[in-house]
């Protein structure tokens, strides 16, 4: 059971009392310049932003929507809501106009923050006729022209009452990114939010000495719990990434203790270290050096998470002096449910279960969980939520699990992805996929077969590797591909080895409509897109096909 004296509010009031002087959020501004607030400017700020929001006389509990890429004014637009006694309804910032009307109407949101925005013209037309926006600073007046909130901030006295909400209170929904069409908005009470940074103390401590740098989507859980909630839990400094193009001088300036990322991430790190060397292993004494480079040189904890994670990869980055360590969660259980621990890494595998979640697996193989930060359903869809947990109160992950001698988790793949070849045999694509996207010019990749004798591989390339492909180069990307279809092959049982690669002329985004703001693949409209000439690409018989030249 939560401390009340670690709930979220509880904790930002500590940190604004003990702290006040002490630096909290370092932004980055679009002019070179860094903004730092302090925890009493921080909670200042945020407290100007709930006396405006209390203003709007809004039904208790109202839904208030928070559309923006990561930076300062999104975890402080999240405290106004909570201290204002609302609710926070989180959106990717990439998404299509049509996506940000279907989540705004969905949950009913009546304010939404604007903030950094890569495409907020084109979006503006999703959010509904009467909706209450607020923009964040970053904003050129020329494309908003409502409340600002600096403005807000000059002429609002700050609400001054110490705000309580009770652990079981709905404190935010979290819209998936939907792999299949349809997000669901997940529901989280403030008992889980401030319960969801526990497990991590189950590897290491925490203090305000730590720092954390900010670029995953925090419209993402993982984000959510392991920066905003972590930082507020512990008392430690946030920084953030202005944009792509400035995040290693942004990483250089926060010098991360923990560090998180994804495993596409992680893998184009290795390529840019890779491609600056020789050939051959790291010599050691540039080891340190490469860290440092990079900005990780003060890591004391690296996580992995959102996906599989290849084993080569966590070799490789083990040997640089940097161990990884993966995890398994879901938006369902406001995070982390499984981590392997420092120096008891197995390759392939995501560890136990965390301190205070049970685990266990169905008799088809589907990981079932139970944890303080569950999920008290979907929002409006009793119908989903019902079918979420079983009658015992755990939640069905949809994730086929195997369990080693130790209890060690390996995720074998999505149930509802595991298709059956001609040969009668089943092929999970999803480990696979992860194996073939350590491409360096892979993006994405979706392994399909149904109805094949052998499965195949959908690949779209990054934008690296389509430049490549554009300048004379595409026989060279060729061989790189057939050899990487070739050694992923090798590790593979027979029924499960690829017969080909398909190069695709689209690129895969959120706009293509085939992958998620996580980048995750939307496989229904890949195979609908795709599988009426698997059977002529079958026919080729060649180990790389470009769509391009197979019509």
């Amino acid at each position: 059971m939560l401390d009340s004296e670690n709930l979220p509010l509880a904790r930002l009031y500590h940190w604004e009392r003990e702290r006040a002087a002490e630096p909290y959020l370092i932004q980055p501004m679009e002019n070179g310049e860094v903004r730092s607030l302090t925890w009493a400017e921080a909670v200042g700020e945020a407290r100007r932003m709930a006396a405006y929001l209390r203003s709007l006389a809004l039904p208790p509990k109202s839904n208030i929507a928070i559309l923006s890429k990561n930076c300062a004014h999104w975890l402080l637009a999240d405290f106004a809501i909570m201290m204002s006694g609302h609710v926070s309804v989180p959106l990717y910032p990439t998404l299509t106009a049509d996506s940000v009307r279907s989540v705004l109407e969905h949950s009913e949101a009546r304010v939404v923050f604007v903030g950094k925005l890569d495409l907020w013209p084109a979006m503006r037309a999703g959010v509904p006729h009467g909706a209450h926006c607020i923009g964040f600073p970053y904003l050129a007046p020329e494309v908003f022209d409502g409340p600002r909130w600096d403005d807000i901030m000059r002429d609002t006295a700050p609400l001054t009452e110490t705000v309580h909400r009770e652990p079981d209170e709905l404190a935010t929904i979290v819209y998936t990114s939907g792999t299949t069409g349809e997000p669901k908005g997940v529901m989280h009470t403030f008992g889980s939010l401030g319960w969801c940074a526990e497990p991590l103390f189950d590897v290491m401590s925490f203090s305000p000495a730590d720092r954390m740098i900010s670029y995953l989507p925090l419209s993402h859980v993982a984000e959510r719990a392991y920066v905003e909630m972590l930082s507020v839990r512990c008392g430690f400094a946030v920084y953030f990434s202005e944009s792509l193009e400035s995040f290693n001088a942004d990483l250089q300036r926060a010098r991360p203790t923990f560090f998180l990322s994804v495993p596409r991430l992680w893998a184009k790190f290795r390529s840019a270290i890779v491609g600056r060397l020789p050939p051959g292993p790291i010599p050691e004494h540039l080891k340190p050096t490469i860290l440092q480079q990079l900005g990780l040189d003060q890591i004391r904890l690296a996580g992995s998470a959102a996906a599989a994670l290849e084993p080569e990869l966590l070799v490789w980055y083990r040997d640089l002096g940097l161990e990884l360590l993966e995890g398994y969660g879901m938006s369902e259980v406001c995070g982390l449910s499984h981590t392997s621990s420092l120096g008891k890494t197995r390759p392939g595998y995501v560890g136990k279960p965390v301190g205070g979640i049970e685990s266990r697996l169905s008799d088809i193989g589907e990981i079932e969980i139970r944890s303080p930060a569950n999920t008290t359903g979907y929002y409006r869809r009793p119908d989903l939520s019902a079918a979420l947990f079983t009658d015992d109160g755990f939640i069905r992950t949809g994730d086929k699990g195997e369990l080693d001698e130790e209890g060690h988790l390996k995720i074998a793949g999505r149930i509802k992805e595991i298709f059956k070849t001609t040969k009668g045999k089943y092929v999970a694509p999803g480990p696979i996929e992860s194996r073939f996207a350590m491409h360096p010019y892979v993006e994405a990749c979706c392994v399909v077969g149904e109805g094949l004798p052998q499965p195949c591989a959908l690949v779209a390339l990054s934008e690296e590797g389509r430049r490549l492909s554009g300048n004379g180069r595409r026989s060279t990307l060729t061989v790189s591909l057939a050899e990487h279809l070739e050694q992923i092959n090798r590790a593979l049982d027979e029924h499960e080895k690829m017969r080909f690669v398909v190069v695709v002329d689209a690129i895969w985004d959120e706009a293509s409509g085939l992958v998620t703001p996580t980048f995750k693949i939307r496989r229904g409209r890949v195979e609908d897109r795709y599988t009426s000439r698997l059977n002529h690409w079958y026919a080729l018989r060649t180990p790389v096909v470009w769509e391009a030249e197979s019509i």
